[in-house]
């Protein structure tokens, strides 16, 4: 399968292909991202760092493309992970610490996927009712904002709010362990 850009964007076929576990496919949206993602870092990173920076994104795309949510959102997600591997290097050459949740975040990379499943389903069980309602809908169900409103009888507002407040709450958890 090849890669095919529309407009600085990979074929969303190829996306889906890779995130449903295509070996061929994966390999050929790493070359086809590649070039965006080098372009991107050489206008966020330092000179020093934009080869790091590739080399990060590009990996944790390997990785973590499964997770995925949406084949519309791996643009907004890929540079999402190029501007935050740019602001780690940028962060380790002035000798800044890295932050709590970078830490965990680098444990969390590592560690085998039954894990993190484990972890994760700790961390949501730990929430409250009505943060863990939120939660379960949008993030397992995948209900949109306005489907969980009306399931749970709030305002959208009120809605975004809690699933904010719950995944706070969840990397507080993550971070502690």
């Amino acid at each position: 399968m090849t890669a095919l850009a529309h407009g600085g964007r990979c074929d969303p076929a190829l996306i889906a292909a890779a995130r449903g576990g295509d070996a061929d496919a994966l390999v050929s949206l790493i070359a086809a991202a590649q070039p965006d993602i080098r372009r991107y870092a050489a206008r966020n990173c330092r000179a020093a760092d934009i080869d790091d920076a590739v080399q990060e994104t590009l990996l944790l795309l390997y990785r973590r493309v499964g997770t995925l949510r949406a084949v519309t959102s791996f643009s907004a997600w890929l540079f999402s992970v190029a501007r935050r591997a740019c602001y780690r290097l940028l962060r380790r050459s002035l000798g800044w610490a890295e932050t709590p949740a970078e830490d965990a975040e680098a444990r969390l990379v590592h560690l085998p996927a039954d894990d993190i499943r484990l972890d994760l389903s700790r961390a949501i069980q730990s929430l409250p009712q009505h943060y863990r309602e939120v939660i379960l809908l949008r993030d397992i169900e995948e209900f949109s904002i306005d489907e969980i409103a009306g399931v749970l009888g709030l305002t959208r507002e009120s809605v975004k709010a809690r699933i904010h407040r719950a995944r706070l709450m969840i990397r507080e958890y993550l971070v502690r362990e």
